[in-house]
């Protein structure tokens, strides 16, 4: 069988509009002929992503470290990095008191208490560590692998290699809602960069009106077909003219898509048929505040798990301190910690737990892997007297669901939480075992370009065994 022959034949199809099936065929033929992936037995068919721009600090959260208490207001006892801002102030032990959680005898501070009772579900990783101290920098390498623009996300790489299992919906899904704005770096974190347009990421604000926007139609159904028939017909020749470019064919795929998300996001964010006891659990059984916006992003990643789509990524809402708003890093607190850090904690704590807890009542646990990671931690020691500063040399990151080993505690940081010493693990490191898990080789996903064969790990990376059930 002739590969691109077979291609041709689906793109006409697709692009009349009456071969649906054969446009999902498409999106598989272009993942099986336009790399060299090695497949493995998947266990995960979807990734929620959910994203702490602005760097949780892992010592008030997830990393316990009583030396601080001994260190309390004095200087560090060990050499101090420069750091993003430079205003080094004496060591600052938790805000918050540790208790050990669930069978495992998980150590979670009472930041989190609703996470707290995923100890037994989720695996900390200790021991994550990361290139950059800067924010634009380290958004674009958690997302890419690579400190700049122009180089596709983590999300487009698992919907370049493995397709998309709703022909409704794309592939690669990030939702947003509270006036909530990409992180430091904009939409570029996630972009297709040089893959194929169909697999960049689709930003749904899940509490607007048009969650897309122009995504309710202005024309008759029969009216809006007629047009896109027309333009997918010269579309299809100038297919033929560039010898059916993955770029052009990219982009009558994209137009076939928006038609059919006309019908499949207003249902999508229809939540009127949840339960209340649903709705209590992620949070948004109330008035309106961050948790409620936070709470409807949860719920609508568990339902879009149930129809296919592969990736998902989750938005903090941004938050204000004083006079000054947080932004785009709303857990950046360089000052006033404790008061930010409860802010957003108040936002996400509940909802994710909710949604761990009803992915797994619903067996979707058992095909879908949870990620929660920042692009860097905090430092042990105060940024002038009440915040802390940026610190990628020892931070924490967890990981649930299917492939992973719950309850685990996998690397440590030194006693004062600040360099990662056990099982150092990096971020090519966490993309390697995510596509692991999705049964995808980190080093045989790759896509020419300049070239070069380029991939989400770079030339690094190795898959965290120890932290695979």
């Amino acid at each position: 069988m002739n590969p691109q022959l077979t291609r041709r034949q689906m793109l006409t199809q697709a692009s009349t509009g009456f071969g649906m099936a054969a446009m999902h065929g498409l999106l598989q033929a272009e993942s099986a002929t336009t790399h060299r992936a090695k497949r493995f037995t998947p266990k995960a068919r979807s990734v929620i992503f959910c994203y702490m721009s602005g760097g949780v600090s892992h010592l008030d959260s997830f990393d316990p470290k009583p030396l601080l208490e001994k260190y309390a207001g004095k200087p560090m006892p060990v050499a101090v990095r420069r750091t993003q801002f430079n205003n080094n102030g004496t060591v600052q032990p938790a805000h918050w008191a540790f208790q050990r959680h669930g069978q495992s005898g998980m150590d979670v501070s009472e930041l989190f208490p609703h996470m707290a009772t995923l100890a037994d579900e989720i695996c900390l990783i200790r021991s994550m560590t990361a290139k950059f101290s800067e924010h634009a920098q380290g958004n674009f390498f958690m997302h890419t692998g690579f400190p700049f623009l122009g180089y596709p996300s983590a999300g487009a790489w698992t919907s370049y290699g493995l397709g998309t299992e709703s022909r409704d919906l794309p592939g690669y899904v990030v939702l947003q809602s509270g006036g909530a704005v990409a992180p430091h770096g904009g939409v570029g974190l996630f972009s297709n960069g040089f893959l194929p347009a169909q697999h960049q990421a689709s930003i749904m604000r899940v509490d607007e009106p048009e969650p897309v926007p122009h995504i309710r139609p202005q024309q008759p159904h029969a009216s809006q077909r007629r047009q896109l028939d027309f333009i997918s017909g010269m579309d299809r020749r100038f297919a033929e003219q560039t010898q059916h470019d993955l770029h052009i064919e990219a982009a009558i795929l994209n137009y076939e898509m928006a038609w059919r998300m006309q019908s499949a996001v207003p249902e999508l964010c229809d939540l009127s048929g949840e339960t209340e006891a649903t709705k209590k659990l992620y949070g948004i059984d109330g008035p309106a505040s961050t948790r409620t916006a936070y709470g409807q992003q949860c719920l609508l990643a568990r339902r879009l798990v149930e129809r296919g789509v592969r990736f998902i990524e989750l938005s903090c809402l941004p938050q204000k301190l004083g006079s000054g708003s947080q932004g785009p890093n709303p857990w950046d607190q360089h000052g006033q910690i404790k008061k930010g850090h409860a802010n957003m904690a108040y936002q996400v704590d509940q909802p994710i737990a909710g949604l761990v807890k009803d992915l797994k009542s619903r067996g979707l646990l058992d095909s879908t892997l949870v990620v929660w990671a920042g692009e860097f931690g905090r430092t042990p020691f105060a940024q002038g007297s009440d915040g802390r500063d940026h610190n990628p040399y020892g931070f924490t990151i967890w990981m649930a669901g299917v492939g992973i080993k719950p309850g685990h505690i996998y690397g440590a940081t030194d006693d004062l939480g600040y360099y990662a010493i056990e099982n150092i693990a990096t971020v090519y490191d966490l993309w390697a075992t995510v596509l692991h898990l999705m049964g995808l080789d980190h080093e045989q996903l790759t896509y020419r370009f300049g070239g070069r064969d380029l991939r989400l790990t770079d030339v690094h990376g190795n898959v965290l065994r120890d932290v695979i059930a």
